[in-house]
């Protein structure tokens, strides 16, 4: 069994910052990939960042310049820094491995 848990979600003002980070335990084999991935609601869930072992990243579009992904390989640690935080932005965040495993989420809520 692969346990992820997420930390570090919470309540924020517009324009505020929030620091995730996400462990992975377990039967870990190999990590390919690590993840995050927010999912609104009424919305479906959307890709956020991912970042290879080797350290190549990928954004969505919405939070590119905003948010930055990094790992610590020797931990099976990935975090999500969130700056210049927006309404838009409230959602569930989710951690992901190798576009397999699911952590439990962690609420993100930007309001005044």
């Amino acid at each position: 069994q692969v346990q992820l848990v997420e930390s570090g979600g919470g309540l924020v003002q517009p324009g505020g910052s929030l620091r995730l980070s996400c462990v992975a335990s377990g039967r870990i084999f190999s990590i390919q990939v690590m993840g995050w991935y927010r999912q609104a609601p009424g919305k479906q869930r959307e890709l956020v960042a991912w970042i290879t072992s080797s350290g190549s990243t990928n954004y969505a579009d919405s939070v590119k310049g905003r948010f930055t992904i990094s790992r610590d390989n020797a931990k099976d640690t990935v975090s999500l820094q969130m700056n210049s935080l927006k309404p838009d932005d409230t959602a569930v965040y989710y951690c992901n491995l190798n576009n397999y495993h699911w952590g439990q989420g962690t609420q993100v809520t930007v309001s005044s």
